[in-house]
């Protein structure tokens, strides 16, 4: 089975199995090698309306709360069962009018090889206090670049979906 497929055949088990009041549609669901991420779409309560942006923005933190304090001992049953039965630990987070917040994530460890020039980047940035190792200040360069190249990271992702499924539709070897 394909990545594609395996993300639609989560995709699909959460959808049937989260309790339909939960999230205003289906939940956005990320997988990777490790970790599947659930993130549902809260709808933002009705008197969040006409306020102040830090009325509403402290209005929106307590809905998330209120929603993750209610729903935990149902989301690590579900996580559990997700695990035992597709084998990937779960992640949970949820969006709501522009907030967006994950509960839990996954933390994995990625080997590299990196020469001095790159090193020294790390080194900086961690020298200046904006990361504290050079485990912190790699993960920092990555959000960066994340959020600098979404769109052409998009499109990338779209193309490997493009080859995942010709090779899908290839002669088996």
């Amino acid at each position: 089975m394909n990545t594609s497929e395996a993300a639609d055949k989560l995709r699909g088990w959460f959808t049937g199995r989260l309790p339909q009041d939960w999230f205003a549609g289906p939940p956005e669901v990320v997988v990777d090698r490790e970790e599947v991420s659930v993130i549902g779409t809260l709808a933002p309560p009705p008197a969040a309306e006409g306020m102040s942006d830090a009325e509403r923005t402290a209005m929106l933190a307590g809905h998330v709360q209120r929603f993750r304090e209610e729903t935990r001992e149902r989301r690590i049953a579900i996580a559990r069962e997700a695990e035992h039965r597709f084998g990937h630990k779960v992640s949970w987070g949820v969006e709501c009018g522009g907030l967006r917040e994950m509960f839990t994530t996954l933390s994995v460890p990625v080997m590299t090889r990196l020469r001095q020039p790159e090193r020294r980047v790390l080194d900086t940035l961690v020298e200046a206090g904006v990361a504290r190792s050079r485990s912190d200040a790699l993960a920092w360069c990555v959000r960066l670049v994340g959020r600098n190249a979404d769109e052409w990271l998009a499109e990338l992702r779209e193309a490997l979906q493009h080859v995942e499924r010709a090779r899908a539709a290839g002669p088996r070897v």
